[in-house]
């Protein structure tokens, strides 16, 4: 497989779970379809945005409209399918995780072929990764994840620092993804199960 399919693939990937985490959200606040699907795309395409707007880069899903409509698909098939769901809060955890970890490399990915030092793509690495959960958040009037004392911007930062560090050094850009990729992942896992003794985590 071409890298290029390869991180379009996991593009498309990482905003559908992300789109699963605005729309589990949605339903914890007892939202209808229009608020699944607004909290869905905030989540699925906001950290990129904001990257793209900060690298002063062609906002990705003004040409590739196909994330909006995925990201709408996405809500709308959460939203029929959530009350079969009875831990909803344990699903948007692990959704959130994975497209956490997704982001945090193609976040790096996306800033270093445009040029930029590789501290400046770890930045955006985290950024891509965690601002979509945050604005979700903010929308929804819950409190952020990100600002929870538990391990989330720190997971994405250490996905964002393997995949520089093994692309940059290594000249490794499939194994950068892979292993930034478990990194982000494991740690967030860690942060999860560290903190499931909550009574929020245990009951919802």
């Amino acid at each position: 497989m071409h890298i290029a399919d390869l991180l379009r693939g996991l593009d498309y990937f990482g905003t559908v779970v992300f789109a699963i985490s605005g729309a589990l959200v949605a339903a914890r606040k007892g939202m209808d379809w229009m608020g699944f699907a607004i909290l869905a795309t905030v989540t699925g395409i906001g950290g990129g945005t904001l990257r793209d707007l900060i690298l002063d880069r062609p906002v990705f899903w003004v040409s590739h409209w196909e994330y909006i409509v995925l990201c709408v698909l996405t809500s709308l098939v959460t939203f029929y399918f959530v009350p079969h769901i009875r831990r909803r809060y344990s699903w948007l955890l692990w959704a959130d995780a994975i497209g956490l970890a997704v982001f945090s490399v193609l976040g790096v990915q996306i800033t270093l072929s445009m040029g930029a030092s590789p501290f400046i793509a770890i930045i955006m690495g985290m950024m891509t990764a965690a601002f979509g959960g945050l604005i979700r958040d903010v929308l929804a009037g819950e409190p952020p994840l990100l600002l929870h004392r538990e391990i989330y911007a720190s997971a994405a930062l250490s996905g964002a620092v393997v995949y520089a560090l093994l692309d940059v050094v290594l000249r490794q850009p499939i194994w950068a993804l892979i292993l930034g990729f478990i990194v982000a992942l494991v740690v967030r896992a860690l942060g999860i199960v560290y903190h499931w003794h909550l009574p929020t985590a245990r009951n919802a």
